[in-house]
């Protein structure tokens, strides 16, 4: 059966509000795999991780699978030290997202996550040497190139997943634009991304929504929708279908994707659904079918 799984919260989420987050997911979400660590900031960390020991457990006894994910970037000394020291950890999984997390791990089993750029067939097969077990592959790959990623590593043994659910990543910077937006130094940032949940939105010169910041990550302002796309991708064999935590009900877009990959929904009232519960953001899949990742494709006679 195709797996459905949480992507780590990209946002300063306060504590409690990651608290009562995960609480709803570990009772009500139809989700398998959970990803759980600061991907995004180092400097996050501290605000929850003391939470971190409950929620694995409140989780794993729900019967979700843990997978802790390592930061995209590593800059710094301190940064290093917790990307050795989660390297080390083999229960829960690991999610590997930056070659010193990688290097740290040495052979030892991993996951793959989306900033590693497993692009093709030969990154695939060489993480798989150094002791990959699953990939998540890049969000503005083409459904070909989907199909030939997901045949190779299906060849390796390996675990495959896309992103089918919320704001795609689409840079991460050694700066903080978020803080210099507020006329602050990255260093002395005061965590003013706090102020913005679900990313601080940037507008074009002519006033045209275009972008989200998070901190040194950059966005797409459009929630990913590849729930239409699904049967595609489950026939290419993609084995695990993300959803990235945004600020809507997550319970009830997991629920939405659980029921028209499992047949109880048809595609178009699911897909309908989405989009209510995703408010006022704009959907795309444009990534997917080779055009401007901001653009939504319509699907040829859905069901």
């Amino acid at each position: 059966m195709t797996k459905l799984t949480l992507g780590p919260i990209a946002y300063h989420w306060s504590a409690e509000a990651r608290s009562d987050f995960y609480a709803r997911i570990a009772d009500e979400a139809p989700v398998d795999d959970v990803y759980l660590g600061e991907v995004i900031c180092s400097k996050r960390a501290p605000f929850h991780e003391a939470e971190l020991p409950a929620t694995i457990d409140r989780l794993e006894r729900a019967g979700k699978r843990v997978i802790l994910s390592t930061l995209a970037e590593v800059m710094l000394k301190r940064e290093r030290k917790a990307t050795d020291d989660l390297a080390g950890i083999d229960a829960p999984e690991t999610e590997i997202n930056n070659a010193a997390g990688l290097f740290a791990r040495g052979r030892r089993p991993h996951r793959i996550g989306p900033f590693m750029n497993a692009y093709n067939e030969a990154t695939i097969g060489w993480m798989a040497a150094r002791g990959a077990t699953h990939v998540c592959l890049p969000s503005e790959m083409p459904a070909p190139a989907i199909a030939v990623a997901a045949r190779a590593a299906n060849d390796l043994g390996l675990g495959v997943e896309v992103q089918v659910f919320g704001r795609v990543s689409l840079a991460v910077s050694a700066r903080c634009y978020h803080a210099r937006a507020h006329g602050r130094t990255k260093d002395n940032c005061q965590f003013v991304c706090e102020e913005d949940p679900d990313g601080m939105p940037l507008r074009s010169r002519d006033d045209q929504p275009i972008l989200r910041v998070n901190g040194i990550q950059t966005q797409s302002e459009s929630y990913l929708d590849l729930l239409p796309e699904t049967p595609q991708l489950v026939a290419d064999r993609v084995t695990h279908l993300r959803l990235m935590p945004q600020r809507v009900d997550m319970v009830a877009v997991a629920q939405v994707f659980r029921d028209a990959v499992d047949g109880r929904l048809s595609m178009s009232e699911a897909d309908a659904r989405l989009a209510a519960l995703s408010g006022d953001a704009r959907l795309s899949n444009g990534f997917y079918h080779g055009a401007a990742g901001y653009r939504r494709i319509a699907m040829a006679a859905p069901v």
